[in-house]
């Protein structure tokens, strides 16, 4: 099945045009050695590889940030799969898109080292044709990006005639455009995160100043919010719910828990999950109580009009 992914060229689009030019996508991480002997079909055996290998190239950081980074290197080198459609911002607010012609291959001393050919289309989509959700999703920080899910969309923008639908492909939420709508309420509470009764006591997930923390992959899927305590003691993993959530997004929040206690603690951390919804349900009240490290919130919206 073909997947669409946004790729970030460097830092703020500055390879864009070389690799537009000279047709390749690519990435970097400071790994400076061929990686195609070790591009295992699980990305958890690649990390468990290269991420000693770039904590000892870059001392000082964190399991967090290495994890993202040796897996953002894999997607690039062995994730994609040929015939994959990419989605590269020119740093102008359009993006470049083209389809992956090959495998994995090492320019050894060039910037984006580890690269894969392709063949880009003679288009670019404007940022400002995009619906909000595909805006939400390609802003969304990292260098891979999967928004695979917005297909329809994305080939109407590139001259298909396939009107975009709302799929739901989680089975937590019961309402499909319900489930379009939830972007919304993380993007709100990112950006409000301070003003949270969470925000007290955590921070969203950052490394050298950038949001790392907001849809952190993991081999079950993607972390909504990855948080640490003030103190670094404890890793906070946050799941939303646009609407009701039930027990199922219980098995999916305490996998993602242990994936990091598996992957990102550090000596002497702990994790915790969180819910958010709109209001819970039986079975959910009931799976909560025989787990007492995920709590739920409940979330509130307010609009009103003044004259």
């Amino acid at each position: 099945m073909k997947e669409y992914n946004r790729i970030m060229l460097g830092a703020k689009s500055i390879y864009a045009e070389k690799c537009l030019n000279e047709n390749f996508i690519g990435a970097d991480y400071g790994i400076r050695q061929d990686i195609k002997e070790h591009l295992f079909d699980n990305w958890r055996d690649f990390n468990k590889k290269f991420i000693p290998i770039w904590m000892e190239n870059d001392p000082g950081r964190s399991k967090v940030a290495a994890g993202l980074a040796c897996g953002m290197l894999w997607t690039v080198c062995k994730g994609l799969n040929k015939g994959d459609v990419v989605l590269s911002p020119d740093g102008g607010g359009n993006y470049y898109v083209g389809e992956i012609t090959g495998g994995y291959f090492y320019q050894p001393g060039e910037i984006l080292p580890h690269r894969r050919p392709i063949k880009w289309y003679n288009r670019t989509i404007s940022r400002t044709d995009m619906s909000l959700e595909l805006k939400n999703s390609t802003g969304s920080v990292g260098t891979t990006c999967n928004i695979t899910k917005y297909a329809a969309e994305i080939e109407k923008l590139i001259g298909d005639t396939a009107l975009p639908t709302i799929v739901s492909t989680d089975e937590t939420v019961e309402d499909p455009n319900v489930f379009a709508l939830e972007k919304h309420l993380e993007e709100f509470l990112i950006k409000n995160w301070k003003h949270t009764l969470l925000g007290k006591k955590y921070d969203i997930y950052e490394e050298e100043g950038e949001l790392v923390g907001q849809q952190y992959p993991s081999d079950t899927g993607n972390m909504d919010i990855l948080a640490i305590s003030k103190d670094k003691k404890e890793l906070l993993i946050v799941e939303l719910k646009k609407g009701r959530a039930s027990d199922v997004v219980v098995g999916q929040i305490q996998r993602y828990m242990g994936y990091v206690q598996d992957e990102l603690l550090e000596k002497g951390q702990t994790v915790k999950g969180v819910i958010i919804a709109l209001e819970d349900d039986i079975r959910l009240r009931r799976a909560l109580s025989v787990a007492p490290n995920i709590e739920f919130y409940r979330y509130k919206v307010r609009f009103e009009l003044y004259k």
